[in-house]
């Protein structure tokens, strides 16, 4: 029983630092806790969940996009989408874990997030399509052509 106290300890210690914007300390701590999530009941694994994939997206609004391939803002992005959506399957599966306001703020981010992955679905406006004349062929050139035929006989 005491080790499940500590777990619930080092989750209240994780969320204070959330709580008091220090995010790294926050981020620490949950990355320790989350070999042990299996000890933790489903309302304090969807706190868990929600907790660490929030420090991750305010990390990732703190840190300035990386020129590399290790780009350290969509790595905080890319784990914080994973947590959040775990933390969202979580509560469906067995809602009261999160509070009403959590809840409305982990759909904000998931929608911010998802842009990531599915594109910002922004809307093409008049402007920007252009639409071909009645009898205008210049589309064409955008079409595949097929390879021209050769007649190849073997000498």
């Amino acid at each position: 029983m005491a080790s499940c106290a500590t777990y619930r300890q080092d989750l209240e210690r994780a969320r204070a630092h959330y709580d008091k914007n220090e995010y790294e300390p926050a981020l620490a701590l949950f990355r320790v806790l989350e070999p042990d999530m299996d000890s933790f009941s489903d309302g304090e694994l969807a706190q868990y969940a929600y907790s660490r994939g929030m420090t991750d997206y305010r990390l990732a609004s703190l840190v300035t996009a990386g020129a590399s391939v290790a780009d350290p803002k969509q790595g905080y992005r890319s784990n914080s989408r994973h947590w959040l959506a775990f933390a969202k399957a979580v509560e469906d599966k067995t809602p009261g874990g999160l509070s009403a306001d959590e809840i409305a703020r982990l759909k904000e981010a998931l929608v911010d997030l998802n842009h990531d992955v599915y594109g910002g679905g922004e809307v093409a406006s008049d402007a920007d399509v252009k639409v071909p004349a009645k009898g205008d062929k210049s589309d064409k050139a955008d079409k595949p052509r097929k390879p021209a035929k050769t007649d190849k006989t073997d000498d």
